[in-house]
């Protein structure tokens, strides 16, 4: 493999980066969470207790292949931290637990063999937004690192690396795509990158109120909109209260997604049901405390008519899952939940409301635009040669 670039960590050891395994569970939440803090890109699906929730609930579905880059003699020097983890693309009870990755209409991606054997980021399956944990200055040699160590792997070990959820923009997505193209020759591999979905997102403009950034949507959006809070308000008080106890109050939630979703939904009384109910159940312990997480619901003269689970990394909300009481569909609950979401990021000083991966109508009703998400594909085009 080619010398790496400099590093600002393997320049202060004096040492090149290598990739090795190591199992998540024996990496320190505070050291998972450093590395993401270095991260200008990391969102909250990359903080630790929202990957730990996914392999409390999904485990059984994939092997942990999770990766940290070290200096070379310093194993305790981790550099980046890459969450991967390694399934079939279809594994035998995917369809029953609804552990599949959804691709929206559009143009078709580059299609991969269900029993071919992937290496896939840490828990893509329920996360939105993935990347690679390293400071700016040290993400070129991390990713090379990582190119060098899936090269390196026994031909036997994997049929592709389909790496999801990378946002445009994101600099993981440019280092990757290089160190990657980089190895394919001697490797063998042939590299795609292509658009996987697109994540509409809101931008608020700092000072704006809630008025001022009405005054941003077409006539007709801004009209519907008042209307229907108006006719909200005419039904009783308004409010988006936070639940005190999101564990507690997780039955609340699974039912109005159930009513709301029926057999569409994340929580059937099924395998998949438990596993869904399982991971937000995780969620809500783990995460809620640190207010990465929030559950809270809506209320309409103190009737719960509709319920929301965010996000929130002090800079954006995420908009991640939502249920509502259909026999409430007069007041308009998801429009009057959502207006409500935004104000309060308003209040919050956030910049941006984030309604994740989709592009259902709704969301540009809001002013949404769209930011593409990327994949890249690793598959082998011929046998490695020796001496990688």
């Amino acid at each position: 493999m080619r010398p790496r670039a400099g590093s600002a960590a393997s320049a202060a050891v004096g040492s090149r980066l290598v990739a090795v395994r190591r199992p998540f569970d024996s990496i320190a939440d505070e050291t998972w969470d450093s590395a993401a803090g270095r991260t200008p890109w990391a969102s909250p699906f990359s903080r630790y207790c929202v990957q730990q929730a996914w392999w409390d609930a999904y485990g059984a579905t994939a092997h942990d292949q999770t990766v940290v880059v070290v200096a070379e003699g310093a194993p305790n020097e981790i550099v980046g931290i890459v969450p991967l983890m390694h399934r079939h693309e279809l594994e035998p009870g995917d369809l029953a637990a609804r552990t599949t990755i959804r691709h929206q209409p559009g143009p078709a991606l580059r299609p991969v063999p269900d029993a071919a054997t992937a290496v896939f980021f840490g828990a893509s399956y329920h996360a939105d937004y993935a990347t690679v944990l390293a400071a700016p200055a040290d993400l070129p040699a991390v990713c090379e690192a990582v190119a060098e160590y899936l090269a390196a792997q026994d031909p036997s070990r994997w049929d592709v690396v389909d790496l999801r959820r990378l946002r445009s923009g994101d600099p993981a997505t440019d280092a990757l795509v290089g160190a990657l193209e980089w190895a394919a020759p001697t490797a063998g591999w042939c590299v795609t990158r292509e658009q996987e979905d697109v994540c509409p997102v809101v931008t608020l403009t700092p000072g704006v109120d809630f008025e001022g950034y009405l005054g941003t949507l077409g006539k007709k959006e801004r009209h519907e909109i008042r209307r229907k809070v108006r006719r909200a308000e005419a039904a009783g008080a308004v409010r988006l209260e936070r639940s005190a106890s999101p564990i507690d109050d997780l039955d609340a939630f699974v039912d109005l997604h159930q009513k709301r979703w029926g057999a569409e939904g994340l929580f059937p009384p099924t395998e998949g049901g438990a596993a869904s109910r399982r991971f937000f159940g995780r969620l809500f312990e783990s995460c809620a405390p640190t207010g990465i997480v929030d559950l809270s619901f809506l209320t309409v003269g103190g009737r719960r008519i509709a319920a929301g689970v965010t996000f929130d990394d002090g800079e954006a909300v995420y908009y991640y899952n939502a249920g509502v009481e259909p026999d409430a569909r007069e007041l308009s609950p998801g429009v009057v939940m959502v207006a409500c979401y935004i104000q309060r990021a308003i209040e919050l000083g956030r910049t941006r409301v984030d309604f994740l991966r989709g592009d259902e109508p709704y969301k540009y009703e809001w002013g949404a635009v769209d930011v593409p998400i990327e994949r890249l594909l690793v598959q082998r085009v011929g046998p490695a040669p020796k001496g990688l």
